[in-house]
């Protein structure tokens, strides 16, 4: 699937969370914990996921659009974020 997102939300994503969403094109995407994002309605249904990249689990929010998925944000984990997918990961 190709991976899109806006460059001026890159550059906002870099300046809040120091990652690029460029790194959302290296995901074991096959892998990652995904799930709606039922917080809010955002106009389309947007996901979430926990993916890992080299060693290090990440969270993603994106939206996928026919054959395309854009991202919209892409943050390091935080502890109840990591527990999540341990728990999830370990119980299968």
């Amino acid at each position: 699937m190709k991976i899109e997102f806006d460059p001026a939300k890159d550059a906002a994503n870099v300046q809040k969370h120091g990652v690029s969403l460029t790194l959302a094109v290296e995901f074991d995407w096959d892998a990652a914990l995904i799930w709606i994002d039922t917080r809010r309605t955002y106009g389309e249904p947007r996901q979430c996921a926990l993916a890992l990249l080299d060693d290090r689990l990440y969270f993603v929010a994106f939206v996928d659009r026919g054959e395309c998925r854009r991202i919209i944000s892409l943050r390091k984990t935080n502890n109840r974020e990591k527990l999540l997918y341990a728990n999830t990961f370990d119980a299968s």
